[in-house]
């Protein structure tokens, strides 16, 4: 046979096998392509309904907080109004030697009282704001891991 003949069969059979492997490269990346727009449609959409669910729960954080407000708001009006005290005890000790009444003690008994009853509902509207804004992350989390791994 012919030496050259040889060469030029060898050539085309490397050819044909670089052109074929280039069309299936080529394939193959449009393939890919179209998977990865369809990929990220899907966690676009994702994406959306996660940030849906997170701003209903922040409104929902968003009115509890409200509620509290005007509980506070309520609470520190009766305070200053004098219509909420604090309960007294039924027995009082006296000392043998009672301290000459002050003119005004009365009315400092009484604003040490509001004071104490305004620390005491401050407490409780911070507490109650925190129990709020925790269970709003627990239910976000919840939502956000429900929907990530599917519902079980």
């Amino acid at each position: 046979m012919n030496p050259w003949l040889i060469i030029g069969v060898l050539v085309a059979l490397g050819s044909f096998y670089g052109y074929g492997h280039h069309k299936g490269w080529v394939e193959r990346d449009a393939e890919m392509q179209s998977e990865i727009a369809q990929k990220n449609e899907e966690a676009r959409a994702k994406e959306q309904e996660l940030t849906k669910q997170l701003n209903d729960n922040s409104t929902k954080l968003q009115e509890a907080n409200n509620a509290i407000s005007e509980k506070q708001t309520s609470l520190d009006r009766a305070i200053r109004a004098g219509s909420l005290r604090l309960k007294t005890t039924s027995c009082v000790q006296t000392s043998s030697n009672p301290a000459p009444p002050n003119g005004n003690s009365n009315q400092e008994g009484s604003e040490s009282e509001r004071q104490t009853l305004a620390a005491i509902a401050e407490i409780i509207a911070q507490g109650d704001r925190n129990t709020a804004q925790l269970n709003a992350c627990i239910d976000s989390y919840n939502k956000v891991m429900e929907s990530v791994n599917g519902k079980r």
